[in-house]
């Protein structure tokens, strides 16, 4: 049953669709914590949806006492900050990991940054979410909901569905579904097709 008092948190890898999920539960009808210092780009064209004091959620996790009934995003390294004190319901965004490094490079070379070692990468991440995806189970103040971006895209209202009953609120799911925009999905595995 749906509690106003609950925290929604958007969580996965960088570039994994977070700012995507961000977008459609917004325009679904949970409010987003932002505070849009990071503003639209070439790589985020309808923005990143960030919340800066997130950062800082181990040192100062006072920012959660505001979020109540909010939806926030967090990159997946810092969910392990979380207090205890507050339950969240967490929607953790999984995609294809050669399409999150293709991803990665692309805008660290529109950047005019140099990218690490991709199989170093791709060993860093799969090693993180390993250890995360065993130790989340184990929290008690989380619930998690493992969301495909890839499936966003090939099927919708089913993955939609999925989210709204996790959830248990009530959406405006065509309005969440609109904003999925199949021109975004640039960086995409030749075995997805949309």
């Amino acid at each position: 049953m749906f509690d106003s008092t609950e925290i929604t948190i958007v969580s996965g890898l960088p570039r994994s669709g977070t700012s995507l999920m961000m977008q459609m539960l917004d325009r679904g009808g949970i409010p987003a914590l932002t505070d849009e210092i990071r503003t639209a780009d070439t790589d985020n064209p309808q923005g990143y949806f960030e919340y800066e004091r997130v950062k800082q959620t181990r040192d100062d996790p006072s920012w959660l006492d505001h979020a109540d009934g909010k939806v926030v995003k967090m990159v997946s390294s810092l969910l392990y900050d979380l207090p205890t004190t507050h339950s969240c319901r967490v929607l953790f965004m999984r995609r294809d990991i050669d399409e999150i490094l293709d991803s990665q490079e692309k805008m660290l070379t529109r950047l005019g940054r140099p990218a690490a070692r991709r199989e170093d990468i791709k060993q860093a991440f799969s090693v993180h979410l390993d250890r995360l995806l065993q130790w989340l189970p184990t929290q008690e103040h989380l619930q998690v909901l493992q969301v495909s971006y890839n499936d966003l895209f090939v099927s919708p209202n089913e993955e939609i569905g999925k989210v709204t009953r996790f959830l248990d609120r009530e959406l405006d799911l065509p309005a969440m579904v609109d904003v999925i925009d199949p021109g975004l999905y640039r960086n995409r595995s030749s075995d997805i097709s949309v």
